[in-house]
């Protein structure tokens, strides 16, 4: 009794933010046919008892993730929760991609170190009043090319190996994201709206991946479950000073 007033209220909570609307019935995706509830004048209605399963289920997956130690990547470019994945992303210090994702960002991975590098390398030069000694024109390059690396690697400072899993906002959007992440076979929770197929997905949740409200109440419990329980994580670790090690034979 006390779990389904659990759902109840989980499903309420999700309808108030309206991530029971799905696409129209013409871009229903016949995979996605199974968690729509009915058609409302032509529109798909998502079965909300089923994204709250879902999202339960990803939850639950993500904070194991996070207590084993894993690096969660978060990919969401669209207008509509853009800036919402940069700030709770850097809020928690989980490694985002909020503007562009590159093609072959984890298949070049040592590429992007380097990119990576670079743009921190310049950010400290400057910082540090080194850039002074460049006449005009040096310093309008050197800073174009700090602003490009910026807006392709900002959310990546912190990232030091391939992420362990990934949580994808609107897989049509984020198509090459999604592409590159099953090639190397790491496990993908997403945002996924009715007109994409669910079963691409290792923890789909189904639901209104187009309306702020809807994607950002999702977006803030998955980011925060996995950022507490890391929280956890690190916390709970021993370390190496007070470590019992083994003797040596």
């Amino acid at each position: 009794m006390k779990d389904q007033a659990s759902i109840t209220a989980q499903v309420e909570r999700l309808f108030n933010a309206g991530v029971h609307l799905g696409h129209k019935k013409n871009r229903l995706h016949p995979k996605a046919r199974k968690y729509v509830y009915k058609i409302v004048n032509g529109t798909a209605v998502i079965d909300l008892t089923k994204t709250v399963e879902q999202l339960q289920a990803a939850v639950k997956f993500l904070k194991a993730q996070a207590k084993d130690g894993k690096v969660l990547l978060v990919v969401g470019t669209k207008k509509t929760v853009s800036q919402y994945v940069a700030d709770i992303c850097k809020e928690h210090g989980i490694a985002h991609i909020s503007i562009k994702w590159m093609p072959g960002l984890l298949t070049n991975f040592e590429t992007l170190m380097k990119n990576v590098k670079k743009m921190k390398e310049l950010e400290e030069a400057k910082s540090r009043g080194e850039w002074d000694k460049f006449v005009k024109h040096e310093r309008t390059k050197l800073s174009k090319l700090l602003n490009r690396l910026k807006k392709l690697y900002v959310g990546l400072t912190d990232l030091k190996k391939k992420p362990d899993v990934m949580f994808i906002i609107d897989i049509k959007k984020e198509k090459n994201a999604l592409i590159e992440a099953r090639k190397h076979n790491i496990p993908v929770v997403a945002l996924t709206d009715t007109n994409a197929d669910p079963d691409t997905i290792t923890y789909p949740i189904v639901g209104n991946d187009d309306s702020a409200l809807a994607a950002h109440l999702v977006i803030k419990d998955v980011v925060e479950a996995y950022a507490m329980s890391n929280v956890v994580s690190a916390s709970n670790a021993v370390p190496l000073s007070s470590a019992v090690l083994p003797k040596s034979k």
